[in-house]
């Protein structure tokens, strides 16, 4: 499993790559959509292939680990093979989920005791055990298991969480040395930059991090409720010192003019939960700008949902049928809206690749940052 970093932008620090994996070739700037229970929610497997063209999507160790349990996905053979999913796969740690889903968590130098925010039953995370999870499941892409701080963060806070996420993230490490992929692939551990928005704790966890020479490095607890001037600087600040010949994860960031800005910053890979979650309510991301569909002014609209066709859904279907469907409450209309989000995210970092490797990136981002802003 490798990275080979393919062009620079000239004038940013916006890159073109490809991550090889066993289970496929990852070219990057890429977009995973967020397949949190082993599903993108309402969208079958053949469209994502064939339609979104995703090249790699997330499971969430924390949801797979309650349902449907490691027993039922390792008699699987593994979340590839449960879900009939052939390419690859990154599970985040659990961690995020410990902390925002319970209502009663203890956190300790062991470990995190929470409650299943299912039945009530108490569980608890290591870093050992979450490594073993994501063993279990079969990601090519593994998260280290890390304390996502929450925004505003105390500093002496924040600088304690940093130093423990480090220590396990040697634990982590530790157990990947100690422990095989359980399924004939290859399987890459990513630890996390953490230090909320403190410059000087950000930086120290990022040299921590690069210290440890992983095949790939990923960015956490930005994009939870920082003012985006922050997530910017951050990023920048963490993306000059991890190291360039390995690609750089943005975790949960965020919306399309977000990622455009990240990747002029030298960010490789991003994930989301924004284009399936507000499809489901009715915003529509396109090349023009924010559609609200269920607004009345697309009652009669009968153009295509993006006026640049980017979507097969875009070329079946209008603003008006869309509209109808989701003010029905019919199914098919959040599917359709999630299909045509996902979709348009991945355009989007795919056009990017291409103008970087044209040495074009810079002037398309300018002209389509305030149509990615635009309301219409």
């Amino acid at each position: 499993m490798h990275f080979d970093l393919k062009h620079t932008d000239s004038q940013s620090k916006a890159r073109a790559g490809e991550f090889h994996t066993d289970h496929g070739v990852i070219e990057t700037p890429i977009f995973m959509p967020v397949g949190t229970q082993g599903t993108v929610k309402g969208v079958h497997q053949q469209e994502l292939r064939e339609e979104i063209e995703a090249q790699i999507i997330l499971g969430n160790t924390y949801h797979l680990y309650m349902r449907p349990g490691m027993e039922v996905i390792e008699a699987a053979g593994g979340l590839h093979q449960f879900m009939n999913w052939e390419r690859p796969i990154l599970t985040d740690s659990g961690g995020y989920q410990v902390y925002s889903l319970s209502n009663s968590n203890k956190i300790t130098e062991d470990g995190v005791k929470f409650q299943s925010h299912i039945d009530g039953s108490y569980h608890f995370f290591t870093p050992e055990k979450a490594i073993d999870i994501q063993r279990s499941i079969g990601a090519d892409i593994i998260m280290a298991f890390d304390e996502c701080t929450p925004y505003p963060c105390d500093y002496k806070y924040a600088k304690k969480s940093i130093h423990m996420t480090h220590r396990w993230l040697k634990r982590c490490f530790d157990r990947m040395d100690q422990t095989e992929p359980l399924y004939g692939h290859q399987q890459a551990l990513f630890p996390i930059v953490q230090g909320s928005v403190y410059k000087d704790l950000r930086l120290e966890s990022a040299e921590a991090i690069a210290s440890h020479d992983a095949i790939g490095n990923a960015i956490g607890g930005l994009s939870v409720g920082e003012p985006e001037e922050e997530l910017y600087a951050m990023t920048d600040l963490v993306a000059n010192v991890l190291p360039t010949e390995k690609p750089r994860y943005l975790m949960g960031v965020g919306t399309p003019a977000n990622i455009l800005e990240c990747i002029s910053l030298g960010i490789d890979m991003f994930d989301c939960v924004m284009p399936s979650r507000n499809a489901r309510h009715g915003m529509l991301f396109t090349s023009e700008g924010i559609i609200n569909i269920k607004n009345q002014k697309w009652e009669k609209d009968f153009s295509p949902l993006d006026p640049n066709g980017i979507t097969g859904a875009d070329q079946v279907y209008s603003k008006a049928y869309l509209r109808h469907l989701m003010k029905s409450q019919e199914a098919l209309g959040m599917q359709i809206a999630t299909i045509h989000n996902l979709g348009f995210y991945l355009w989007l970092v795919k056009t990017a690749r291409e103008k970087i490797l044209a040495g074009e990136f810079t002037s398309w981002k300018n002209y389509m940052m305030p149509k990615l802003r635009n309301r219409l």
